[in-house]
């Protein structure tokens, strides 16, 4: 094979990734955000559930998630693994649009079916954009990869803002449905890595002591402490503090994801050879954010404090993903990128369930001062282990 056959076929192979990945990712994204950020607004002005209660719900898809993907997906072969991700996409596909005729009662079992087998769609896509051998194309593929998760941020709230100014929340459900049917399609032609049983050869302990995995973890922390509150109150803190419609509401969000969205752009690409540079500035806009949040009265300043926190927003998820391709082997990349989506999952169960309950004590204006100490202690603890994976060998 001569030089440009090479080329063609890289460049061939390449192409057919991105052309699946990244409608596969719009597809569940959109589509899971809208739920992330619709049943708390559903739970607490259609059911009149209290803000503990509207944390818990939101904990509950996280939970599932979390038992799913880190304690199932994890140990899961490949070829089973494919199985249970087109199976999962068609559940998923089903549940959704039964979220529209929902009771009091049956929201929470709507809520712990889509939690479950999210938890075998996203951990997979991570694992697929990953399996490019070259550190910086699989890094630029990587970063495609969390460009396509903020596409979807952006069109996924705005879409639904246009949804809510002629339709009910319950009846958005419906128009969202298109999204988990799209994922069908494309799921049934995501690529998986050939692997041996089980791990790869990491066992659990190996896996969760890697610098390059606590790293992620840590990493991820800085922020998803942040955002887990945001999507389950900060819709509910836009309506009783500004008055603002659920139209508007949705427009918030889609505003917070275009920061994001240029973020992820920008280390798509050039992406990060350094990456303690980028955890560090993250934290610091994180928490100007926050505190802008929690000084204001004025919506402006709220909708420029979410201009500003998108920026983290979109810097912090790829960091973490290229930590964990640059410390594991292809064939123990499922494993690591599950139990780092788990990881994710238990900050989604612990946020909205202690700040859910803080809230209904202090009010969720106040509940912001209280996120800021854990994002400093996790950038404090983040130093230490992301030296080891900072600057690549390859």
């Amino acid at each position: 094979m001569n030089k440009d056959q090479y080329r063609g076929q890289y460049y061939t192979g390449l192409l057919q990734a991105v052309s699946v990945i990244l409608p596969l990712t719009i597809a569940i994204r959109a589509s899971n955000n809208m739920l992330i950020t619709t049943i708390p607004l559903l739970a607490r002005y259609g059911f009149g559930f209290s803000n503990t209660l509207v944390g818990i719900i939101s904990a509950l898809v996280s939970l599932m998630s979390f038992v799913s993907s880190g304690i199932i997906n994890s140990r899961l072969h490949a070829s089973i693994r494919r199985l249970v991700f087109r199976i999962s996409s068609i559940i998923y596909a089903i549940v959704f649009p039964f979220f529209a005729f929902s009771s009091a009662i049956t929201i929470w079992v709507l809520s712990a079916v889509a939690g479950f087998v999210l938890g075998f769609l996203m951990p997979n896509v991570i694992t697929s954009a990953s399996l490019l051998p070259n550190r910086v194309d699989r890094e630029r593929l990587l970063n495609i990869y969390t460009l396509s998760l903020s596409t979807a941020l952006i069109v996924g709230p705005a879409i639904e803002s246009l949804i809510l100014r002629y339709y009910s929340l319950r009846e958005s459900f419906i128009f969202f449905t298109a999204f988990p049917i799209m994922g069908v399609v494309t799921a049934f032609m995501l690529k998986f890595p050939n692997e041996g049983a089980g791990h790869g050869g990491s066992s659990f302990r190996q896996i969760i002591t890697n610098p390059g995995f606590i790293a992620a973890v840590l990493n991820i922390l800085t922020y998803n402490v942040v955002f887990s509150f945001l999507m389950a109150f900060g819709g509910i803190y836009a309506r009783e503090a500004f008055g603002l419609s659920y139209s508007d509401v949705e427009l918030l969000f889609s505003i917070f994801f275009v920061t994001s969205f240029l973020g992820r752009l920008y280390l798509s690409v050039k992406p990060a050879r350094r990456l303690w540079p980028y955890m560090a500035s993250s934290v610091a806009i994180t928490t100007m954010g926050v505190l802008a949040i929690a000084l204001t009265n004025n919506p402006l300043i709220y909708a420029i404090a979410l201009l500003a926190l998108g920026l983290p927003h979109g810097i912090t998820y790829p960091l973490s993903v290229v930590s964990i391709s640059r410390a594991f082997k292809p064939e123990q990349r499922n494993a690591a990128n599950s139990l780092f989506f788990s990881m994710m999952m238990v900050i989604g169960i612990v946020t909205p369930t202690v700040t859910g309950y803080i809230a209904d004590l202090i009010g969720i204006r106040p509940t912001f001062f209280v996120l800021i100490p854990p994002v400093l202690i996790a950038l404090v603890l983040l130093r230490k282990y992301v030296t080891p994976i900072d600057i690549p060998r390859d």
